[in-house]
């Protein structure tokens, strides 16, 4: 049985090391024995009877995220969330987000019935997980080695993708920030929104490393935090034509992600 708030507060008081290391187990427990008992064998039939199988694995990853973050929820309920309602709402647009903790992807997916997201092309190689990203239809994040040709048909699919309601979902600055601070955006993502001639919309994500800290193995479960995922801004390259600047694009955004970053900061 699942502790209760009151008796986490309790426990978080006196011996904090040993709520997080047992917290973090059931939460990572989720991750396996979750995944084997009760989604493993719906991925399964989804892999071999689905008539659109990429739609089918994208909507089980929204599933099984989301039934983490309820799990988050329960176990950690000094942490509080702000998620602003119409970003569930958003469809057929290209998703940019600073980047501050492994949280940060899996959480946009529990958001996103259907989703796609560009993947470090290591984790392709990862057995069972890889599979599972390649068939959801998700996008290496390099051209180079055995997946140039699968990251080029993902690309030229794009357009029709995003068309039918779907998201894209990047972190354009590649990597986790450690300090807070925006790092050099890459192109990718403004390439594709020149391309298909589909919103950007630009969110803000906060507070998530204070729950999950880069480099720490423990979750931070009895720190009082607030996460925060808002709207900051949307950009619509149609409405550009011709003139649409990548350089001018990728300017902008990080000033406004800088510039909100900059508030937050204490």
């Amino acid at each position: 049985m699942p502790m209760k708030g009151p008796e986490i507060d309790f426990l978080c008081r006196h011996l904090k090391t040993v709520v997080d290391l047992v917290i973090t187990l059931l939460l990572w427990s989720y991750f396996i024995i979750g995944f084997i008992i009760f989604f493993a064998p719906f991925y399964l039939a989804a892999y071999l009877l689905s008539g659109d199988r990429q739609r089918s694995f994208q909507r089980l990853n929204h599933l099984f995220y989301q039934g983490f973050f309820r799990l988050v929820r329960i176990l950690v309920p000094r942490t509080r969330w702000r998620i602003q309602a119409d970003i569930r709402k958003l469809r057929s647009a290209i998703i940019v987000c600073n980047h501050i903790s492994y949280l940060d992807s899996i959480l946009l997916i529990s958001l996103f019935e259907k989703q796609t997201t560009i993947v470090k092309n290591t984790f392709f190689n990862v057995p069972v997980f890889g599979q599972v990203i390649e068939a959801s239809g998700y996008i290496p994040s390099t051209s180079g080695g055995k997946l140039a040709d699968l990251m080029i048909q993902r690309v030229e699919e794009m357009d029709q993708y995003l068309t039918s309601g779907g998201n894209l979902l990047i972190f354009p600055e590649g990597t986790r920030s450690r300090d807070g601070r925006i790092g050099r955006l890459n192109k990718g993502a403004f390439k594709i929104a020149r391309r298909c001639r589909k919103p950007i919309v630009v969110l803000s994500i906060r507070n998530t490393d204070r729950l999950f800290q880069p480099g720490r193995s423990l979750f931070n479960t009895c720190s009082d935090n607030t996460i925060t995922l808002e709207v900051l801004t949307t950009i619509e390259p149609a409405a550009q034509g011709e003139n649409f600047s990548i350089s001018d694009v990728m300017s902008r955004v990080r000033s406004i992600l800088e510039t909100q970053t900059a508030k937050e900061s204490p």
